[in-house]
This record gives C-alpha cells, sequence and structure tokens, in this order.
C-alpha cells in the first residue's frame, strides 16, 4: 500500500478518496470532503488519515 499526499497538501473542505479500514485489502476507494484531519504528523506510511462529511474515516490516497 502506497502513502498518499503528505499532510500539507491536505486541507479541510478538500475533496479527497479514502481507503477505509475494511476496503484495505481490496483497495477500494471512497470519495468524499475531508472534514477533519486526525494524523498528526505531516507524514505515515499508509496516508494521512481523516474524517469525511459523510463522518466515514480513512487514510487518503488522492487528492481530487
Amino acid at each position: 500500500m502506497s502513502a498518499g499526499p503528505s499532510r500539507d497538501k491536505i486541507k479541510i473542505g478538500v475533496r479527497v478518496q479514502i481507503v477505509q479500514k475494511q476496503d484495505q485489502r481490496s483497495g477500494n476507494l471512497t470519495e468524499g470532503t475531508v472534514k477533519r484531519i486526525l494524523t498528526s504528523s505531516n507524514s505515515h506510511p499508509h496516508g494521512i488519515k481523516v474524517e469525511l462529511d459523510s463522518g466515514k474515516i480513512g487514510r487518503v490516497k488522492n487528492i481530487i
């Protein structure tokens, strides 16, 4: 699993694609708008963890 964008590129209100915990094996991506950034460090080997407006939580793979 590749790391996504660094934390400084992810802003609240930006559209992103995340992979949720249950989708890590399949690599299924969920699209949404960032509500909160949950990872405090600037980078993470599996991607920055965020919460979307929908309430879903996952690691950012792409910024749209």
